[in-house]
């Protein structure tokens, strides 16, 4: 399942990428964040001490929605203007506009152009015959077998990994996410995936080490995949969705993650909208209904995220340690 372990794994990818040296295994984050969490835990003052004292315990691993929207154009500018500076966050981060969500990408005329799955560059090699050519069962096929069956087999599983920048007023804005909706063994999976985020998302410039600083990462692994008995067939904030259509004689695809919906305050039916844009569609959106061959698979995910302040205050315990590379 989805951890903490499993975010920081990717940090760890992209900076040591970055910084051109080795990086930590998977197994070796996990067991030295089980250290880390355990010293840390005991070194701090009972709770009442806290309350006494008038101080707040910010969880450094709290959760952040993996948004799928961009900030808006001053907040950008913000970020730009900021890079490298490593400023406080706040402890709860501010919800973002749609405008990425809305604007198509590069791949929209292919399978699965949202920010929460493929880019232009990775469709291919990660959804295999998922093209804007593929046939209806293309699209909605698993490679290598039901994800939910290899999950508890092998710990394998489609996943994504996704890239935020917060500026330091906590808008957060998309700057990577490609994911896969084949079984992936969690290691490989993840460091590819980390990377190919990181680096080939074509609607962002590559990730630069400068940054570093401002980013934030989630990770989601996917499972419970079941075709929709009718486009309205899933429940909000439960379910990821996947769709695929015709529309002037070509096949488009694309999906949101579980949390995408309920986060921009969206009804199923404005999901669907807006999902079907993200793909390439252009018609009118009282039109949805009428688009030919809509078919939906929904599906679940696990989810965990981290900021850059986690992972380097971990990473400076590991230093300290002397377990580090």
């Amino acid at each position: 399942m989805a951890s903490t372990a499993h975010a920081l794994f990717c940090f760890e990818v992209l900076a040591a990428s970055l910084e051109k040296r080795d990086g930590l295994s998977l197994r070796q984050i996990e067991d030295l964040w089980i250290q880390y969490e355990s010293q840390t835990q005991s070194a701090k003052p009972p709770i009442e001490d806290v309350v006494q004292d008038g101080s707040e315990d910010n969880a450094d691993d709290a959760e952040m929605t993996e948004d799928e929207g961009e900030d808006d154009e001053d907040d950008e500018n913000d970020e730009e203007d900021n890079e490298g500076v490593t400023k406080p966050m706040p402890s709860t981060l501010r919800p973002t506009s749609i405008s990425r969500l809305q604007a198509p990408s590069p791949a929209s005329a292919s399978t699965s152009s949202t920010p929460s799955t493929l880019s232009t560059t990775s469709s291919q090699s990660a959804l295999g015959d998922t093209s804007k050519s593929s046939s209806k069962s293309s699209f909605f096929s698993f490679g290598r077998g039901s994800p939910a069956t290899l999950a508890s087999k092998d710990e394998e599983y489609p996943l994504f990994v996704t890239w935020n920048t917060i500026n330091w007023r906590g808008y957060k804005s998309l700057r990577g996410c490609i994911g896969t909706f084949d079984p992936h063994e969690l290691a490989s999976g993840l460091k590819s995936y980390a990377l190919t985020s990181a680096f080939d998302d074509t609607r962002f410039s590559p990730i630069t080490l400068s940054e570093l600083p401002s980013l934030a990462n989630s990770i989601t692994l996917l499972m419970a995949f079941t075709p929709c008995a009718n486009p309205l067939d899933w429940d909000l904030g439960t379910h990821g969705l996947r769709i695929s259509f015709t529309y002037h004689g070509k096949r488009y695809g694309a999906t949101y993650l579980p949390d995408v919906a309920l986060e921009q305050g969206w009804t199923k039916e404005e999901t669907i909208v807006s999902l079907m844009r993200k793909a390439g569609w252009t018609g009118r959106s009282n039109d949805w209904k009428k688009v030919g061959d809509l078919r939906c698979v929904r599906y679940q995910g696990k989810k965990a995220s981290v900021t850059y302040q986690v992972w380097k205050e971990w990473r400076e315990w590991v230093d300290k340690q002397g377990k580090g590379r």
